[in-house]
């Protein structure tokens, strides 16, 4: 049996033994050349010439990961030059330079954490969210998601593209270094994915994944709403900022301009699902079914017949083309009544974010990037927690703040999560994931204050302010007090 890893592992030393390999490499990134560089030039000299067993050493490296990610297309494409009588030890700086075989394309499976970091690396190196500008947005709580519509939309494409996001609360003295910005699309993402405003509604098997509603059609402006929709997905993307909401999987794929299969309508209408399968599974033929390619809508009170191709009452549906008739009848059911208003997303969303960009994705990975994930796991929290200030893992504040954490319910644990990093979503890869304002900071404890304080939150660095409560009970009711009561940043 073919090993597909294996084939890999050979075809990415092959291509790193090109004798002009440095120069190839240092198109893309040319800091290898550089004195910081020289870590990554060694792992590049150690796989020419160990081979594979060097790969197999060094295989969860990142930034070696990193780079031969960007070479994923040459590397899967080339194929060594053949040989007459091969040595059996060749130096890699004397290979010659004979015509190469013919190529041919090799299967390779990329994780997720490479395209995400891919993803980000693309993006800053086309300067979004760079800079030097700066989006200033000013936002009343009280308004928020009136005010945030107002200045986001009368932004110009290139200071969403370009310009360093700033939020700031009326009323508030926090500075933005990561904490007010994430609070913001937190809380942004609260209410404008929420069904009450009539833009989106809960999908038919739950009311936890979200959906665009036929009946957003009827709110006033409604294009220009979905248009900001898509804006604030895209900023959210570039400035790496979590959204609380999760989208049924072909609202990703329409994102993604991904074609949809039949599975995609179960998330919406199970029943129709099952309808579908059963003339996908069954013989025609042989069924008392009259099927044409038309669908019966409701339009205004009214049950009309709608085609889905021109012609489409005259052509029976048979065992022949029943395939086109299931793949329209999915497009139709999936689109019904929210083209227009997905186009306006659309467009938002690519006024901030080249679509291009986001073509390393598959529908799965897309949801990760935009929410994270939502069940908490108190273990994984724990291990990834740092402490400062004279706190560590077996100081009894500690063990009675974990002791409380286990206490609470998930939802009692997200909004601890809210008030001390200003989100309740957690990154695909877990708390080891999480990230301040300059870069990935773990969740921290820091010893502070007296038993008559309340916890303080510093969103920014993700860093909570526990006193050294006297007992556990007295630790339990101040934690929750802070959680439930305090909604604002103050000056550290």
């Amino acid at each position: 049996m073919i090993n597909p890893t294996k084939n890999y592992e050979r075809k990415v030393v092959a291509w790193l033994r090109q004798p002009n390999i440095l120069d190839i490499l240092c198109e893309r990134q040319s800091s290898l050349r550089s004195a910081g560089g020289s870590a990554l030039r060694e792992k590049i000299t150690a796989l020419r010439q160990e081979g594979t067993s060097a790969l197999a050493r060094l295989c969860h490296d990142i930034d070696l990961t990193i780079l031969l990610s960007l070479f994923e297309h040459e590397i899967m494409t080339y194929v060594p030059p053949a040989f007459s009588s091969p040595s059996p030890s060749p130096s890699p700086q004397a290979s010659p330079a004979l015509p190469r075989a013919m190529r041919a394309p090799a299967p390779y499976h990329r994780d997720f954490e490479t395209k995400l970091k891919n993803f980000y690396r693309k993006l800053e190196a086309k300067g979004l969210g760079q800079g030097p500008g700066k989006l200033k947005l000013g936002i009343r709580r009280d308004r928020l998601l009136e005010d945030a519509f107002t200045k986001i939309m009368a932004a110009s494409k290139k200071d969403l593209q370009r310009s360093k996001l700033y939020i700031t609360f009326s009323g508030e003295d926090g500075l933005d270094y990561g904490g007010p910005s994430r609070e913001f699309f937190f809380l942004l993402s609260r209410e404008l994915f929420n069904p009450y405003y009539g833009l989106f509604e809960y999908s038919a098997n739950d009311t936890y994944t979200v959906q665009i509603s036929p009946i957003s059609a009827f709110v006033e402006r409604y294009p220009d709403w979905f248009r900001f929709c898509g804006r604030v997905l895209g900023l959210a993307l570039v400035h790496q900022y979590l959204l609380d909401v999760f989208f049924t999987r072909p609202f990703y794929k329409a994102l993604l301009r991904s074609p949809v299969s039949l599975s995609d309508v179960e998330a919406l209408d199970a029943e129709f699902h099952q309808s579908l399968l059963w003339v996908k599974d069954n013989d025609l033929a042989t069924s008392t079914l009259d099927l044409t390619f038309t669908v019966t809508e409701e339009l205004c009170g009214r049950a009309v017949d709608k085609e889905l191709k021109p012609g489409g009452r005259n052509i029976p549906v048979t065992e022949k083309n029943k395939k086109e008739y299931l793949e329209r009848m999915v497009r139709w059911r999936l689109e019904r009544g929210v083209t227009s208003q997905t186009e306006s997303l659309l467009k938002g969303f690519h006024e901030v974010l080249d679509p291009r960009y986001v073509q390393l994705f598959d529908a799965r990975d897309l949801e990760l990037v935009i929410a994270g994930t939502l069940e908490i796991d108190v273990a994984d929290w724990r291990k990834n927690t740092e402490y400062r200030s004279g706190y560590h893992d077996s100081h009894p504040v500690v063990q009675w703040f974990w002791l409380a954490i286990e206490r609470f319910d998930n939802e009692r644990r997200l909004r601890l999560l809210q008030f001390v990093t200003g989100t309740s979503s957690i990154p695909y890869e877990g708390f080891a994931g999480l990230r301040g304002s300059n870069g990935p900071r773990k969740f921290c404890i820091e010893k502070w204050g007296k038993p008559s304080s309340l916890p303080r939150a510093h969103t920014c660095f993700n860093r909570l302010d526990l006193p050294p409560y006297p007992s556990p009970d007295m630790l339990h009711d101040k934690l929750l007090l802070a959680v439930e009561e305090t909604a604002t940043f103050g000056i550290e």
